[in-house]
């Protein structure tokens, strides 16, 4: 599964200053089960706009990492909070199906 937020960069500041607090946080939010990795991609033609792309096993593993306060990932967000907005996209289901160049479209489950 995948939980996907869009990240706005505050006027000031850098998308540098949030990679830095995601990959801080995401180093510790990996330790949890089911965690499988995570993406931050900036937008092409505006810098200032990133998606962030977070990978589980499944959901209720994710749900489980996010009842458990930790107060460093807590403490990471929080000064993070100054110089963006986050936007929750969604969480979304691993791809049912995958279509690759030359026609070959296969279920993600073959």
């Amino acid at each position: 599964m995948k939980f996907i937020f869009e990240v706005r960069i505050k006027e000031g500041h850098t998308a540098e200053q949030y990679a830095d607090a995601w990959v801080r946080a995401s180093e510790i939010i990996q330790r949890a089960p089911g965690a499988r990795g995570t993406e931050l991609h900036r937008k092409i033609g505006d810098p200032m706009t990133l998606i962030a792309i977070a990978s589980w096993d499944s959901k209720e593993q994710r749900d489980a990492m996010e009842g458990q306060h930790n107060p460093d990932v807590a403490a990471i967000i929080r000064s993070a909070a100054p110089f963006c907005e986050i936007r929750p996209l969604g969480e979304f289901e691993d791809p049912e199906w995958v279509v690759r160049p030359g026609g070959d479209a296969r279920s993600a489950e073959q």
